[in-house]
């Protein structure tokens, strides 16, 4: 009997590798992004110099995501795959950058340690978008389908989430005062472990919506740019998504305010449960709740309720915790449903810019994505050290929260104030500014089903336009 979806391209085994794939790359990504900070605070160097160098490695990302995504485009590989060849070089690179990120010898000096720090970034960085960039465009190669790539894509956040969870309890706990496993074996245990979750797409998957014949040979990066240019809700989105995630401080901060204002770093073990455990299940209803509603308008109203949720989390502040832990679960629901289908209008902004320009350019589409979330996760993390700097943050060097608890060293209540301003109210203000840019994303998932039904040659383009819902 066959495994397949009667209406579906791909097999069943095929979504489960795709999917297992994002455990490991959400853990790669949160350790870097959500943990990176709270590493470089505890090496013994100044907030200052760290948020400085943050900013300046991010600079490659400039230059990094809109390259490869050239680079990415233009290739034809002879096996006649596009995303694959690409997936199989990261998952064996990317285990080692991350050891050697997080490997910083503790005799060096703290311009030693700040040089370190920012090559290792640059290749993490760099091998970081191999993984992500082809992934995310894989979903045009394996099926054209789009309930199949909404499935794809909603059940993916499902796994992401569970790399998220694994992340949230497994480094806390080892690196935590009751365990005091050192920073770095604790992440060389979980890029192992992230890596062999990574294998089974590289090997399971197919990539058969690709023709390399069917792709515009001869694009200049001027093209490239006026095409990003004319696909302005590619723009509009990641603008509020950037909003968003750039201001998303919290869990840069996580680690030091389960410490300081909870008195346990193990506290960062509950939040994360509570965060992770309701989006779960949101996961789940997700492919049910796009077949009745427009994720757009879906994403809209969630995001506005997490503003309001989250000025009611600040204002309550963190004093009565059985306040705060029902806050936190309930804004979990709404959030998560946000975090669920963030990724999942790239597709559609590529459809469209394919519809508007005759380029097929997903993997500039997609580079866009990958820039897009490593940019606001340095941001996020840069700007939490920087606002602690200000707040007067004493710096510490511990290997693990056990150290950190031995030396008993004392933060002041302007610091203590300032970490929860930028644990709780700052990501509010980035959701504020999100709300302004989304109002103007006016795509919905019929008129995107159109366009790639055009885009594949099943209608023309003339035919196209008379079935769309508006003017584009």
């Amino acid at each position: 009997m066959s495994n397949k979806h009667p209406e579906y391209m791909t097999t069943s085994k095929e979504r489960l590798s795709y999917w297992t794939y994002f455990v490991g790359q959400n853990i790669y990504y949160n350790i870097t992004a959500a943990f990176i900070s709270t590493y470089l605070a505890m090496q013994g160097i100044s907030l200052a110099k760290v948020a400085v160098v943050l900013l300046i490695v991010k600079i490659w990302d400039a230059v990094n995501d809109p390259i490869f995504g050239f680079i990415f485009d233009k290739v034809k590989f002879k096996n006649g795959q596009k995303s694959l060849p690409w997936l199989r070089i990261a998952v064996l690179l990317i285990p080692v950058v991350t050891i050697v990120l997080f490997s910083i010898p503790s005799g060096l000096s703290e311009t030693g340690k700040l040089v370190w720090f920012g090559v290792a970034y640059l290749l993490w960085d760099t091998v970081y978008t191999l993984t992500d960039v082809p992934a995310y465009a894989m979903l045009n190669t394996m099926t054209d389908n789009l309930q199949e790539r909404n499935l794809l894509l909603s059940v993916n956040r499902v796994f992401s989430g569970a790399g998220v969870l694994i992340y949230g309890v497994v480094l806390p706990l080892l690196i935590s005062e009751s365990v005091g496993m050192s920073s770095s074996m604790a992440i060389a245990i979980l890029s192992i472990f992230s890596a062999l979750t990574m294998v089974p797409l590289c090997v399971k998957c197919k990539e058969r919506n690709y023709n390399p014949g069917d792709e515009e040979e001869n694009f200049t990066p001027k093209q490239m740019f006026s095409y990003l240019r004319n696909n302005k809700y590619l723009l509009i989105y990641y603008c509020g998504y950037m909003a968003t995630d750039a201001l998303k401080t919290f869990n840069a901060v996580l680690l030091f305010a389960s410490f300081y204002l909870f008195g346990n770093s193990l506290y960062a073990v509950v939040l994360n449960i509570l965060n992770m455990v309701p989006g779960v299940f949101a996961a789940m209803l997700m492919p049910t709740i796009l077949k009745r509603f427009d994720k757009f308008r879906t994403l809209f109203w969630m995001n506005l309720l997490c503003v309001v949720l989250g000025l009611v989390i600040y204002f309550a502040g963190y004093d009565n915790e059985g306040i705060f832990l029902t806050l936190t679960c309930i804004r979990t629901i709404p959030m998560s449903i946000v975090g669920i289908l963030a990724f999942m209008f790239t597709p559609d902004c590529a459809e469209y810019g394919q519809f508007k320009s005759g380029i097929s350019a997903k993997g500039i589409t997609f580079a866009i994505q990958t820039f897009s979330v490593k940019i606001t996760g340095a941001i996020s993390s840069s700007l939490a050290l920087f606002l602690l700097g200000l707040f007067g943050w004493i710096s510490v060097e511990a290997e693990s929260f056990e150290q950190l608890a031995a030396m008993n060293i004392q933060q002041s209540p302007v610091a203590l104030d300032g970490l929860w301003i930028v644990y709780a109210l700052v990501p509010v203000i980035g959701m504020i500014i999100s709300t302004f840019f989304y109002l103007g994303y006016k795509l919905n998932d019929k008129d995107v089903q159109i366009m790639a039904k055009c885009n594949s040659g099943e209608i023309t383009h003339a035919e196209a336009e008379k079935l769309l819902s508006r003017k584009y």
